[in-house]
């Protein structure tokens, strides 16, 4: 699978961290042991397959153009995963210029072989994740932990590409050699 992620400006990127290790200090499997040596806070606008010829070009220009982009995290979210299991994230607030960048994400991947239904315009809910697996009693446990939890405004600096079958990212946004 290949993805497009928006990526957190370090006070944001510290934040949600923050999130992550409050969670894992109550027991419950969040991301924030995550062995990955990319893996970081991100919000994913596209999963597919594979992405049409060119489109990293095209993203690479869109994003120099969209970002940065401010956004408002509020409220949690819980998704179905395997079996009775869910996954908690923190649900990002769609704003008019989210949508739009979404749907511009998209329209450069028309055509993009095996595209995620729930990352499609109209089907997607913007969020970050928080947590691995959880059983319902993680969930509740989580819940617990987090007490009220509160909103947080943070924003969105860079994007790029992660290449699941490569174990690659690609920097998105990267225009005549510079970040834009």
């Amino acid at each position: 699978m290949q993805t497009v992620e928006l990526l957190c400006d370090p006070p944001f990127d510290r934040a949600v961290r923050a999130v992550w290790q409050r969670l894992a200090d109550a027991g419950v499997d969040s991301l924030a042991h995550n062995p990955h040596p990319g893996h970081r806070p991100h919000l994913t606008l596209a999963t597919c397959a594979r992405m049409p010829v060119g489109a990293a070009e095209r993203l690479d220009e869109l994003m120099a153009e969209a970002l940065p982009l401010t956004v408002r995290l509020t409220g949690l979210l819980s998704f179905a995963a395997r079996s009775r299991r869910r996954v908690l994230s923190w649900a990002i607030v769609p704003t008019v210029e989210l949508v739009q960048l979404h749907q511009r994400v998209w329209d450069v991947l028309d055509g993009a072989e095996e595209p995620a239904p729930h990352y499609v315009p109209g089907h997607w809910s913007p969020h970050l994740g928080l947590t691995r697996r959880l059983t319902p009693e993680d969930v509740s446990l989580a819940h617990t932990a987090l007490g009220r939890h509160p909103d947080l405004t943070g924003t969105f600096t860079a994007a790029r590409s992660f290449d699941s079958e490569a174990q690659l990212t690609r920097p998105l946004g990267v225009v005549d050699g510079t970040l834009g």
